[in-house]
């Protein structure tokens, strides 16, 4: 089992405001799933994103990553987990202006200690995996939405985690560049990734064969679809 949550919940201070954002989550993610995580604004999805994402960490409960309770650890260790095992993509790219693709690809390597040699070559196939080599000295203001999107991913794979998290990937796409991307996340997925979608568009979702509908801190409904994925369909 690669994500086990049990009886997870988070609740924030906000003043003399108490919000539940989980409720009593329990939830397990078997390794090499596709998986979206769908529900309206405020419904708890980004939060859950972030505690499986060790961004954050729960109020109570337990969470066990690979076999290890995470749930505990402080901000170092959470760091390094992150690091190792899993890999972000957000909506807005999240890519430093100044640096080139390959330089932003590189970047996550350097807190894993690697040479710049290494570091290079390795972001160097990242970017020839997502179909970007020939931009490799491009910055991002010189790359188009779906490009940047695509360096982004390039970013998250070059600590090879076995878990890719991606939050609304496809929000600032439009329906092209949104196919292609998840046609991306399909092939990670096909060659064992563990891929976590955090959407609220239902054609997104489509693309993966389990839905985790969420709503008020609970999941109201867990979705299990049979057969082939819409991953040869459009993005309408």
């Amino acid at each position: 089992m690669t994500i086990a949550l049990t009886n997870v919940t988070k609740v924030y201070h906000m003043g003399d405001t108490i919000v539940h954002a989980l409720a009593s989550i329990s939830l397990h993610i078997v390794a090499g799933e596709m998986t979206a995580i769908m529900g309206p604004s405020g419904s708890g999805k980004s939060t859950l994103m972030n505690i499986i994402g060790c961004l954050d960490r729960p109020t109570s409960g337990s969470y066990c990553l690979d076999g290890q309770e995470v749930a505990n650890l402080n901000d170092d260790q959470l760091a390094i987990v992150r690091n190792q095992k899993i890999g972000f993509v957000f909506q807005n790219f999240n890519l430093l202006p100044r640096m080139s693709a390959l330089q932003n690809v590189a970047l996550p390597m350097v807190y894993a200690g690697l040479t710049q040699t290494v570091r290079l070559e390795t972001a160097v196939r990242a970017l020839r995996m997502v179909g970007l080599e020939d931009r490799k000295d491009h910055r991002p203001n010189e790359l188009s939405g779906g490009q940047r999107q695509r360096v982004a991913i390039a970013r998250a794979l070059v600590n090879s985690p076995a878990i890719i998290m991606a939050d609304e990937p496809t929000g600032n796409l439009d329906s092209k560049a949104g196919n292609e991307i998840m046609e991306i996340f399909c092939n990670l997925n096909d060659q064992g990734r563990t891929i976590i979608l955090v959407t609220h568009e239902p054609e997104i979702a489509e693309f993966t064969r389990r839905i985790l509908h969420v709503r008020d801190g609970k999941f109201v409904r867990d979705e299990k679809k049979k057969g082939a994925r819409a991953c040869s369909g459009k993005v309408s």
